[in-house]
């Protein structure tokens, strides 16, 4: 395995890239966002707020507004977990913002042979492979160049992004029932 790096060194390429860039989430939660003060008022029944102001909604906004286009997939279990549910209650701001998001089951996942890990793509020419260890939490990135790799990633984008439905169209059916 190459050397990871901190995920901090590659941020600018969320400014940086021109057309498109695909996020692939595959876990069932994040250690980053159970130790955030939202997740637990989430735990306790508190809707997460909408954060206009948030730097990574304003970087969407702005990106948008040049005509670039953020999109993801979430892989989510039947029925969701904690963590999966609150990435769902907490979309809404990130779709205000520009982005858009969307869900796919496990079993739907597994039978596509999508990857097993998370992935950022960038104008489908680099991906940004997240490395996270069993407490879910981001070790590192490894940023990959190689075509081969590349194109497997846009595959797996092109094979989930049209069988994925709308976040908020998801969240309805699974807050409803909770």
């Amino acid at each position: 395995m190459p050397p990871l790096i901190p995920f901090n060194e590659i941020t600018h390429l969320f400014a940086e890239f021109e057309h498109s860039t695909w996020r692939l989430e595959t876990r069932r939660g994040y250690a980053s966002d159970r130790q955030g003060d939202r997740f637990q008022a989430f735990k306790r029944g508190i809707m997460p707020e909408l954060e206009p102001d948030h730097p990574w909604n304003v970087n969407v906004r702005q990106k948008a507004s040049q005509g670039a286009r953020f999109s993801r997939v979430r892989i989510i279990d039947e029925p969701p977990t904690d963590g999966q549910r609150f990435l769902m209650a907490t979309a809404a701001g990130n779709v205000e913002a520009g982005e858009d998001i969307r869900v796919l089951p496990r079993s739907e996942a597994k039978r596509l042979e999508l990857p097993d890990f998370d992935l950022w793509l960038f104008d489908s020419r680099v991906m940004v492979r997240m490395h996270i260890d069993d407490t879910d939490t981001t070790t590192g990135v490894e940023v990959v160049e190689d075509p081969v790799q590349v194109l497997a990633a846009c595959r797996a984008r092109d094979a989930a992004w049209p069988l994925a439905l709308p976040t908020a169209e998801v969240w309805a059916q699974v807050r409803s029932s909770v």
